[in-house]
């Protein structure tokens, strides 16, 4: 189903079985999850897919090394077991990574961390130093939780030998190698409402629900065009907020309900810098707060770095990075790399809030990134599903959970089926872009390694349909910059729901890196253009 086709159902008399709200990971996840079983669905979201928070994370299928010092080991547990379902499942978007932890041998426990730091600090043999065995225990624990299948063990590194000992100063004579995953996490969004769509749900964005109400034992809601167009009510027999950030403003203010379950914002920012190092090993590194950060290649000529913790008040829509979290970035990685970064570098930085289950902790590094769902199952009352918390690496998990607490209202419904399902373009093997690259390459001769290797991981299999019967570059169109074509342009308006040239330069892709003001306003003049009237 494209993202024009009409809406079935949702009427009185034929109401959806599912009115998601939110256009985030969990929200598509859900709605793709239902669709799947059968559910007629209507997801909304009132700005664009994965236009908040499910764009703004450190980019990462993981189970979370550093959640084991809070004892969040049911946790880490779940995300590892998921991040080889994922791995799997969408081999274009998502891949296995090679993580490098340097090992300090001055690292001390910081006084105000986990209640394992606070206590090993007190241990009298330690001094309050950090030990390397307790971060290689850890990683046993990390390589052994989950069940690992297609991911290498955890080893240790001589830094004065290995490519990855070239970037960091010469203190760090040796490191520790474990694995984890890349996802690029907004297509990861736009696929799950790809999927949901071409199993029959309608995908609704710049919908903004302005109110729903229990009536005859349906939900009645009103959704409203964010671009001015008119209202609608719709009908359906459960309703699930999954509004990420804004989960009790929907659920307090939209729906009027009561619930003592809330979340605590944490802003997360990043920095993007131009390429800080010449390999495609990421680094884990420990900070002397106890906090921990990443450096990650990033599009091929850039350095990602990230994340910061804090506390968020304000409109989480609006959340951008500060200029004391950008610096605290640069100066956490100036500690270990031998090139020093300045503002000068950073070309590009970006903030996004976490909507992290209230479990009332300390401070905002020690909140649980565990979730909870609550259902209202008041008798002869149309159910609601709340979604409090959760990671990018469990939104799976946490979607098919979130289903089987709505069994009860859907006795017909069809049984678990993701775990072993491919995301749209992702039908080939594990590890297999190199080859989808070249056959790629094969049949469209104009395309270089890059540009073919940008498309793969973008669209997967689909790349091939994408591309049609193009036999010359000139065939796709416009060229706006950096490998950017009218008809790629197509699809993303056709097929996956972009409307704005932020969509497309900063969602559908990361093109926008590349892409002059020049550049962007042709595009968005482009986008107006073709938009009907």
């Amino acid at each position: 189903m494209s993202p024009t086709s009409s809406m079935p159902g949702g009427d009185k008399a034929n109401p959806a079985d599912l009115l998601v709200v939110g256009g985030g990971v969990n929200g598509t996840g859900i709605a793709r999850d239902a669709a799947g079983r059968g559910l007629s669905v209507i997801l909304c979201e009132k700005s664009d897919l994965a236009g908040a928070t499910s764009s703004a994370s450190t980019k990462l299928f993981h189970g979370g090394l550093r959640y084991l010092e809070y004892f969040e080991f049911g946790l880490v547990r779940e995300a590892l077991i998921e991040r080889e379902i994922l791995l799997k499942s969408m081999p274009h978007i998502a891949f296995p990574m090679r993580f490098v932890l340097p090992i300090d041998e001055n690292l001390r426990f910081p006084e105000h961390g986990s209640s394992f730091a606070r206590l090993m600090s007190i241990v009298p043999f330690l001094g309050g130093r950090r030990p390397p065995w307790i971060t290689r225990t850890g990683l046993f624990l990390y390589d052994h939780l989950g069940g690992r299948e297609n991911l290498p063990p955890t080893r240790t590194l001589d830094l004065k030998s290995h490519p990855a000992g070239r970037a960091l100063k010469p203190i760090y004579s040796q490191a520790f190698e474990y694995s984890d995953g890349w996802v690029d996490d907004a297509r990861l969004v736009v696929l799950n409402a790809r999927d949901a769509a071409n199993r029959g749900a309608t995908i609704l964005t710049r919908t903004r629900l302005d109110g729903a109400e229990r009536r005859d034992g349906l939900w009645r809601a009103t959704l409203s065009d964010a671009n001015g167009g008119a209202n609608r009510t719709v009908f359906a027999r459960a309703l699930v907020n999954a509004a990420g950030p804004w989960v009790e403003d929907v659920l307090h203010q939209k729906l009027r309900q009561i619930s003592s379950e809330g979340v605590r914002l944490v802003r997360g920012s990043h920095i993007v810098t131009r390429r800080l190092f010449d390999h495609d090993q990421p680094y884990f590194l420990q900070l002397e707060d106890g906090r921990i950060i990443f450096a990650i290649p990033f599009h091929t000529d850039f350095t990602l770095i990230g994340t910061t913790e804090r506390d968020h008040t304000g409109d989480p829509g609006q959340a951008a990075c500060s200029d004391e979290e950008r610096d605290y970035l640069i100066k956490a990685a100036n500690r270990f790399f031998r090139r020093q970064l300045t503002v000068e570098d950073v070309v590009w930085t970006y903030s996004g809030v976490r909507p992290l289950y209230d479990d009332h902790a300390d401070d905002a590094t020690a909140a649980t990134r565990d979730y909870v769902l609550t259902v209202s199952d008041e008798k002869g009352k149309a159910p609601l599903l709340n979604v409090f918390g959760g990671k990018i690496t469990t939104f799976r998990h946490l979607s098919e959970e979130a289903m089987h607490k709505l069994q009860p209202w859907f006795a017909g419904m069809k049984s678990d089926w993701t775990e072993t399902a491919r995301l749209p373009g992702g039908d080939f093997e594990f590890g297999g872009v190199p080859r989808l690259v070249a056959e790629l390459r094969a049949k469209f001769a104009f395309l270089d390694e890059g540009w073919a290797t940008r498309l793969v991981r973008a669209y997967g299999t689909d790349a091939t349909e994408l591309l049609g019967g193009a036999r010359k570059a000139e065939d796709l169109g416009e060229v706006f910059g950096a490998t950017l074509t009218a008809r790629e342009v197509g699809w993303m308006v056709e097929r996956e729901w972009a409307r704005t040239a932020d969509d497309i330069l900063w969602r559908r892709s990361k093109l926008g890196l590349r892409f002059s003001e020049t550049g962007r306003a042709e595009l968005a003049d482009y986008l107006e253009r073709r938009r009907p009237n």
